[in-house]
């Protein structure tokens, strides 16, 4: 048997049209739904890759912060040893300047003067004492003078006073300490005279 097409021609046309029509457009949103989805893997897959390294960033920055804060805390350490070395530093050396002081105050003083007090501020000394002499005033100068750890004596006052209601005259006396690099404490200076000896005292 025959079979026989009872469409019309234009409608069978106009109908494998649609069907070509729906094919094309279900491939295209599945080859546009494809390639969006390709996209977005792609896209996530960046994403979660950034989002990795971020979380180790983060995590090298925090180490990093650590050692920073240990660094600075040991340079704060090395800055405090440091400066307590300097303070015993410079307390041994104003120690040893104190002892080479009064060392040399001993070994300059003639006999008939007495001090009442000696001060020190910084690299000057003040020394007010009592003589009857204002000539032993004199020899106490040039002695200073002579040192080489003293230098430039200046008479700043000499006055009469009465001691144990007994004339005497108190001096005030101003004298610069002297740091010699080749000259040893008990050689002159040069051109200087001689120091005389404080006398032993009974």
């Amino acid at each position: 048997m025959i079979p026989i097409n009872l469409l019309p021609h234009r409608a069978a046309r106009r109908k494998a049209q649609q069907q070509r029509f729906f094919v094309l457009t279900g491939m295209t949103v599945g080859l546009a739904a494809t390639i969006v989805l390709a996209v977005h893997t792609f896209f996530a897959t960046r994403i979660e890759n950034q989002v990795e390294r971020n979380k180790y960033l983060e995590s090298e920055i925090v180490l990093l912060d650590k050692q920073i804060d240990e660094i600075r805390k040991l340079k704060e350490q090395t800055q405090a040893l440091l400066a307590r070395k300097r303070v015993v530093e410079t307390l041994q050396t104003n120690r040893t300047e104190t002892v080479r002081l009064l060392d040399q105050l001993v070994r300059q003083l003639p006999d008939g003067i007495y001090l009442k007090s000696v001060k020190q501020t910084g690299q000057r000394v003040t020394v007010i004492g009592y003589t009857a002499s204002n000539a032993r005033v004199s020899t106490l100068m040039r002695n200073f003078e002579a040192s080489p750890w003293l230098e430039s004596p200046t008479l700043v006052e000499i006055k009469a006073v009465l001691v144990d209601n007994a004339p005497t005259n108190e001096f005030n006396l101003d004298i610069a300490i002297s740091r010699p690099k080749e000259q040893s404490a008990s050689s002159p200076k040069p051109g200087a005279p001689t120091a005389v000896p404080a006398a032993p005292k009974t």
